[in-house]
């Protein structure tokens, strides 16, 4: 079975509907259904949390919103990974890319675990997609 990584870029458009959202359900499904393993680091929840926050914080979700999105990706939630190799990369690639450490850090684990890392992050893909070729586009 095929594994991919999947970042807070992708996981959040599972639970809140915005562009990507059809794709990103899609990739879910196929984990649902077997047909793929979907890792994250840890990091994905305190990401996703954090993005939740701030969309309430902007007005754009109520609370009880937040709270239920964040309880629906924890009952969907992709393998979380603890990995120190991962992290030592992640800075790595951080100090060598200009790009903060906790995007290096999904890189890092797809590096580490020989697979693609899915992401919905634009700025990412830009900084790093060209020298890393694991680095997908949703």
């Amino acid at each position: 079975m095929r594994t991919l990584a999947v970042d807070a870029s992708v996981t959040l458009k599972w639970v809140v509907p915005e562009s990507g959202h059809a794709d990103a359900v899609r990739l879910l499904e196929q984990y649902h259904r077997g047909e793929v393993w979907l890792i994250a680091p840890h990091l994905l929840l305190a990401e996703v949390g954090n993005a939740l926050w701030k969309r309430v914080r902007r007005g754009e979700l109520a609370a009880e919103q937040a709270s239920r999105a964040f309880a629906e990706l924890l009952s969907h939630c992709p393998i979380l990974v603890h990995s120190e190799s991962a992290s030592q990369t992640a800075m790595d690639l951080s100090m060598a890319h200009g790009h903060p450490v906790y995007d290096c850090l999904y890189v890092a684990l797809a590096l580490e675990q020989r697979c693609d890392l899915i992401t919905a992050d634009r700025r990412l893909y830009q900084a790093l997609g060209r020298t890393y070729s694991c680095v997908r586009l949703l």
